[in-house]
C-alpha cells in the first residue's frame, strides 16, 4: 500500500462521516470557529499592546539610554539626577547626552472644556532626539514661552486637533496652564496613554510647576559614528552609580515590552485568553469526534472483523480532525479579518494581521484538533466485534 492510499482512504471516509450529518458539521465548525476568532483577537490585542509600549522608544534618536533601576517602564519613570548624565561626556565615544522628561498630565478639550490625561515629553529643541520630521521642523517654535506639539495619532476625546488649529482656535490648558498648540505630529496612543504632547524642557517646567532640570527621566546619549556600543556601554556601566540603568537602543525596546508581558496583569490575560480559547475549542472539537465514533461503533466493530487494523481507524480519526481545523479556521480567519479593522478603528492602535500570526493561529488550531483527536481514540477500544454477536 502507498503511502496516498495509505491516508486517502480514512481520509475519504472521514469526509464522508462528517458531511452526513450537516447540523453536527456546523456545530463542530462553529466551535473551531471560535476558538480561532478568540486566538487571533487574543494574539492581535497582545500585539498591539507590544506596538504601542514600544511607540515612542522606537522613535527616540539615541545609541544608549539611562533609566533608574526602580522605573518599571517608560511611562512610569523614577527621577535621578541629570548631574549623572553629564558624567557620561567624559567618555571620549559620547558624543551627546540629552535628558528627557515625562510627565502624565490632564489636558482640557477645547471644544468641551472636558479634560483627559495624555503623556508629555520634555526635551530640549536643539538635541533631535525624536526621529519624528514633525518634531523636527517645528523646533524653532517649541523654543517659544508656552508652546507644544500635539499628537494627531491620540484618541479623538481630545478633540479634532487639526481642524481646530486650522481655525485659528490654538489655546487651551494642560495640568491647568495655558498653552498654545502650534503643529501636530504623529506618535500613536499606548495602554499606557490615551495621547501624547511635545514641548520643551523649559515649557515642561512650566507645565510641571514641581519638578526641575535637575532631576530626569531618561537619558539619550549619542555616540560618535562607528563607535561600538556594546563596548562604550560597559565602559559607562563601570562609571555609573549602580542605582542607574544603561541601555542600548534593542535592550530599550524589550524591556519596555517585557514590562508589558511580565509586570503588568494585562500581558497574563491576553495569554490567559489564547489558552482558555484553546480549551474551549478542544473540548467541542471532542465532543463532535466522541460522538461520531460512538454513533458509528458498530460500522467500526465490522470493519476491525473484515480485517481493518486499528491504525486505519486513528488515521480516519485525524483526518476528521484536519478538515474540522481547516474549514473552522478559514471563516474563522475571515471573521478575525473584520474584526481586526474594527478594533483598529476603535482603539486608534496597529493591529496588523501578519503571515507569521496567521500560521502560527492555524497551527495552534490544528494542534488543538489533533488532541481532540488523541482523547476521542479511546472511544475507538470499544468497537469490538465480539460484540457484534
Amino acid at each position: 500500500m502507498n503511502k496516498l492510499t495509505w491516508f486517502y482512504f480514512p481520509a475519504r471516509l472521514a469526509w464522508r462521516q462528517l458531511i452526513f450529518d450537516r447540523s453536527k458539521l456546523v456545530a463542530a465548525i462553529c466551535g473551531v470557529l471560535f476558538a480561532c476568532v478568540l486566538v487571533f483577537m487574543q494574539l492581535g490585542f497582545k500585539d498591539s499592546l507590544y506596538a504601542s509600549a514600544a511607540s515612542a522608544p522606537v522613535k527616540l534618536n539615541g545609541d544608549l539610554f539611562l533609566m533608574h533601576k526602580q522605573s518599571e517602564a517608560m511611562w512610569r519613570p523614577i527621577q535621578f539626577k541629570r548631574s549623572e548624565l553629564m558624567r557620561v561626556l567624559g567618555n571620549p565615544a559620547v558624543a551627546d547626552a540629552y535628558p528627557l522628561y515625562l510627565g502624565l498630565a490632564p489636558l482640557k478639550n477645547i471644544n468641551t472644556q472636558v479634560k483627559r490625561t495624555l503623556m508629555v515629553y520634555g526635551f530640549d529643541p536643539d538635541s533631535l532626539i525624536f526621529n519624528v520630521d514633525e518634531i523636527k521642523n517645528r523646533r524653532e517654535e517649541l523654543r517659544l514661552k508656552d508652546t507644544v506639539l500635539f499628537d494627531e495619532y491620540s484618541r479623538p476625546e481630545f478633540g479634532p486637533m487639526r481642524s481646530l488649529l486650522e481655525a485659528g482656535r490654538n489655546v487651551t490648558e494642560i495640568n491647568d496652564y495655558k498653552v498654545n498648540v502650534v503643529g501636530l505630529f504623529r506618535l500613536g496612543v499606548s495602554f499606557a496613554a490615551d495621547g501624547n504632547m511635545m514641548t520643551s524642557d523649559l515649557n515642561f517646567m512650566r507645565i510641571f510647576p514641581k519638578r526641575n532640570l535637575g532631576e530626569i527621566d531618561i537619558g539619550v546619549i549619542k555616540l560618535h559614528p562607528g563607535a561600538p556600543v556594546q563596548q562604550v556601554k560597559a565602559e559607562l556601566r563601570s562609571q555609573l552609580n549602580e542605582f542607574v540603568n544603561i541601555f542600548s537602543y534593542e535592550e530599550l525596546l524589550k524591556y519596555e515590552k517585557d514590562y508589558w508581558a511580565n509586570t503588568a496583569p494585562i500581558g497574563f490575560i491576553f495569554g490567559f485568553g489564547t489558552v482558555m480559547g484553546w480549551v474551549v475549542g478542544l473540548v467541542i472539537v471532542y465532543q463532535i469526534l466522541f460522538t461520531d465514533i460512538a454513533n458509528h461503533r458498530n460500522e467500526f466493530a465490522t470493519l476491525k472483523a473484515m480485517g481493518y487494523e486499528h491504525g486505519y481507524f486513528v488515521r480516519l480519526v485525524f483526518a476528521s480532525a484536519f478538515f474540522l481545523a481547516v474549514l473552522g479556521f478559514i471563516p474563522g480567519y475571515v471573521l478575525s479579518l473584520g474584526l481586526y479593522h474594527l478594533a483598529e478603528s476603535q482603539m486608534y492602535m496597529p493591529m496588523p494581521m501578519l503571515w507569521s500570526k496567521i500560521i502560527t493561529v492555524f497551527l495552534f488550531i490544528l494542534s488543538m484538533c489533533v488532541m481532540a483527536g488523541l482523547l476521542a481514540i479511546r472511544k475507538l477500544k470499544d468497537a469490538n466485534p465480539a460484540d457484534m454477536f
